[in-house]
Formats: C-alpha cells, structure tokens, sequence
C-alpha cells in the first residue's frame, strides 16, 4: 500500500530541523518502511524549509504510524501537523 505523510514544521523549528537533519536522512536510509520519494516542503522562498512530505510504502497504517513515531524529527518535536493518508497511485510519469 502507499501512504502520503504530510507534515506541518512548529514556527521557529527550523534550527531544531538543522540539527536532527542527518540523523533523519540515516534514518530514512535503514527504515523498514520504503520512501519511494519525500523531501522538504518550503516557503514560496523555495529555500526556507517548514515541513516535510512523504510517499511511503507499507503493509500497514500501523508500520507507517511507528515509522513516523521513530523519526528524529519526530523525536526532537520539529512537526506541528502531520496527516496520514492511504494514496491510490493512478498517474506515474516519473522515468
């Protein structure tokens, strides 16, 4: 199955996001989840980073809920927000 994991930054987080950005990315690296894409979201600035999204996937809501429970952002309180939505692929263009 895949999931959507949107992700809302606290204001003011963006230092905390810097400081636990490579034990996120090593994270994401060895996760039992797949990430088939994820990145920052960003200020119309295309710069400041202030959330972050997810493609996942997963055989359960339940391994993406521990998933996203494990992240060092989550850890270090840098999510306001987050939803999580079951994404039915229909369109792919990616090469």
């Amino acid at each position: 199955m895949h999931f959507i994991v949107h992700c809302v930054d606290h204001e003011n987080a963006l230092p905390i996001r810097l400081a636990n950005y490579e034990a996120h990315k090593a994270y994401l690296a060895q996760a039992k989840v797949k990430t088939v894409i994820s990145g920052p979201l960003t200020a119309d600035d295309g710069v400041t980073m202030k959330g972050s999204c997810f493609l996942l996937e997963a055989d359960s809501k339940d391994d993406v809920l521990a998933f996203h429970r494990n992240d060092p952002f989550f850890a270090a309180g840098v999510w306001r927000d987050v939803s999580i939505h079951v994404f039915l692929k229909r369109v792919d263009n990616r090469d």
